[in-house]
């Protein structure tokens, strides 16, 4: 599908305003209707025909957390998105937003359709949890508020729970710093045929003054302004989860970096603004709407019996870090401490449960920082940033010893932060390279984030023999195709991370094969003789 091309002949077609609601025959008899009433409609009823200042659909259209039966739909009310109150031009009241669900893309054959109220108290967001679809299928959807019609959306839901897939598409990405509203690597995604995307954190990046909910309001409407994201979430259901810029760098817990009882009360305070607004801005269900600095974000999401997604929270629950040393500092005693935990118990237990009973072909550890041990010293001393799994390798020790033991079926950990390309063996025992490999780690780079240490980790890839591959200098995200004998996972890259017309290619290719842990390199661009690419 040429995906721009569609998507300008849905925005310059003119819609049937008075069809989208008022449903006839055969397509109203095939339409279920939805109506949410948040807890604020007694007070306050929703304003019956509301005119907006401007189009109220600045920030596009999105779904996510695909289900047999159904996602969650989002958008938001924001016809002034930078107005500097974050209430994005809207007054103080309930709007009605209607959607719809069609199986085409004219949306001739409506299937689903719905109200929400988009409340003030959420920033007028909206998150439309559909339900009644049929399993692996592709849908479209759109909202309307008042007179004003959004783009459309595609869609996809999950297949069910069990039956037999034969392949899954889909790519993972992160750290998308602000360059302007353009991001190429976004813009040749678009062009993919693909099932979902995981995001793994810092999709959106802090300023020093970054503290009041307006604050992370107006942060996140920037983002969401760009072209290329919006493409993005409206071409694909989107997997989230958030790592640290999203609040504040190395944040951990209560735990503000620049630590003390004071900077820690005032960083709760500023965590719970950030929370609503990361929900209020993504298509998120409502088990993730956060209560004041609480946020439950990790979840699993299954694929048939193909794949099954451990989608992680390994911010809001771990151990302060013991050193802050960047990009490594001598690792500390305190890291091997097997009590230290970077995930908290509750949801430790929660993904051992899970692998223990998978049934998955392939189980997947959707998570943030990088799970390899990396050693920066290159004497005889170890030296290791302490923010990623090596703060935390006593718990590390306990989840590979876990699998190596019980043995789910092909482990797989797909991580992001690092602002650069890697594919590693995940051992038993680090410090033996004979030791087993008990799982692979990919590693996808930035969309748009720089790798400004990139040259200490080259200079250490000779202290760690599991990292099978590493690039500091491109930007990009990984697409992967999954079958039942194998995972395969392309790293594309675009030559400018901020042209709109940069080219992309793909950097390498890797894959593992069904019941064989560790990653073998397939295919090599000739371009990937760059500077700062390293493949063993």
């Amino acid at each position: 599908m040429n995906y721009e091309k569609w998507l300008k002949e849905l925005e310059s077609k003119e819609m049937d305003r008075r069809g989208f609601i008022g449903a006839t025959g055969k397509t109203a008899m095939a339409t279920a209707l939805a109506f949410t009433i948040p807890s604020s409609f007694a007070k306050d009823h929703a304003q019956a025909s509301p005119k907006f200042s401007n189009y109220p659909f600045t920030l596009g259209v999105a779904s996510g957390d695909p289900l047999p039966d159904g996602v969650v739909l989002w958008t938001r009310l924001a016809p002034e998105p930078f107005a500097k109150d974050g209430r994005g031009g809207m007054i103080q009241r309930n709007f009605p937003v209607h959607w719809e669900v069609a199986e085409d893309k004219n949306f001739h054959k409506i299937v689903r359709r719905g109200t929400e109220v988009a409340t003030p108290e959420f920033g007028h967001s909206v998150h439309a949890e559909v339900h009644g679809l049929k399993p692996g299928r592709e849908y479209y959807y759109r909202f309307k508020a008042g007179k004003e019609i959004s783009t459309v959306g595609r869609t996809k839901t999950a297949p069910v729970f069990g039956t037999h897939v034969d392949t899954l598409s889909f790519a993972f990405a992160s750290c998308q710093a602000w360059i302007g509203g353009n991001y190429a690597a976004y813009r040749d995604m678009v062009k993919e045929d693909l099932d979902f995307v995981v995001h793994l954190g810092d999709y959106t990046y802090e300023k020093g003054s970054t503290e009041s909910l307006a604050d992370f309001r107006l942060n996140h409407a920037l983002y969401k302004t760009s072209p290329d994201l919006q493409a993005a979430h409206a071409k694909f259901p989107f997997i989230v989860t958030f790592d640290d810029h999203e609040i504040e760098n190395n944040w951990a817990d209560e735990h503000s970096q620049p630590d003390g009882e004071e900077s820690n009360k005032h960083f709760m305070e500023m965590r719970a603004n950030a929370f609503q607004a990361y929900y209020e801005h993504l298509p998120l269900r409502m088990r993730s709407k956060p209560h004041g600095a609480n946020m439950m974000l990790y979840r699993k999401f299954t694929f048939g019996d193909l794949a099954e997604f451990n989608v992680m929270d390994t911010r809001q629950y771990r151990d302060d870090q013991v050193s802050e040393g960047f990009p490594g500092a001598t690792r500390e005693p305190e890291a091997l401490d097997p009590s230290r935990t970077m995930m908290g118990s509750d949801q430790e237990q929660w993904l051992l449960h899970n692998l223990s009973n998978s049934n998955a072909r392939w189980n997947v550890l959707a998570q943030q920082t990088i799970m390899a041990q990396f050693d920066y010293d290159n004497g005889p001393g170890i030296s290791v940033n302490h923010d990623q799994w090596d703060g935390y390798a006593g718990e590390r020790a306990q989840v590979l010893n876990f699998i190596e033991q019980r043995q789910p079926s092909n482990p797989v950990v797909i991580s992001g932060d690092w602002h650069s390309s890697w594919v590693n063996d995940l051992k038993s025992d680090f410090s033996n390279p004979d030791s087993a490999t008990v799982a692979t780690e990919f590693v996808g780079t930035s969309i748009s984030s720089g790798c400004g240490w990139a040259r200490e980790v080259e200079a250490a890839l000779p202290e760690n023999p599991h990292v099978k591959f590493f690039n500091g200098d491109m930007r990009g995200y990984v697409r992967c195709h999954v079958t039942h004998d194998s995972w395969k996972s392309d790293y594309r890259v675009v030559s400018s991370a901020g042209d709109p017309n940069a080219r992309a290619y793909t950097l390498t290719s890797w894959e593992v094969e069904n019941g064989r842990p560790g990653a073998k390199s397939i295919q090599s661009s000739p371009e990937n003789k760059v500077r700062g690419t390293v493949e063993k």
